[in-house]
């Protein structure tokens, strides 16, 4: 299939598939008119790419996914690099899940203690103030 057709069938642009091709992600074969051309596993590479970005994962997480389909594995997370990117990302997730939770406890409290305040609403008492400080990340 022509590009276009591929791009189309992926859910994608022409444009995307030539930058994947520019990184090594999707092979570069030419038919003898020139035109590039592809098959049902350019597809199949292409589905994972996009699936795993859809996940958050960046183009470069994506290439031991691709490689392994490349080898032949009948799925892109089955081969010992896939696992340690998958590794890898769950580590990140996990850090940034702690940092929010920080982030959403100091909120909760500042919440109610502004909350408390409200409530006793003491005329003419001290000005308000923001207790959150610096930068939670």
């Amino acid at each position: 299939m022509r590009i276009g057709e591929l791009a189309a069938r992926a859910g994608t642009t022409t444009r995307t598939l030539r930058y994947y091709e520019s990184r090594g992600l999707l092979p570069a074969r030419r038919s003898g008119n020139g035109y590039r051309s592809y098959d049902e596993s350019d597809l199949r590479l292409l589905r994972q790419i996009r699936t795993l970005q859809d996940f958050g994962f960046d183009l470069e997480e994506t290439r031991p996914f691709v490689e392994c389909l490349r080898a032949g594995h009948p799925e892109g997370d089955s081969c010992p690099a896939s696992l340690a990117v998958y590794r890898r990302k769950l580590g990140e997730l996990d850090a940034l899940i702690g940092q929010l939770s920080t982030v959403r406890e100091t909120v909760a409290r500042q919440l109610a203690r502004a909350e408390l305040a409200a409530e006793a609403e003491v005329p003419g008492g001290p000005e308000p103030v923001c207790g959150l400080g610096g930068d939670p990340w």
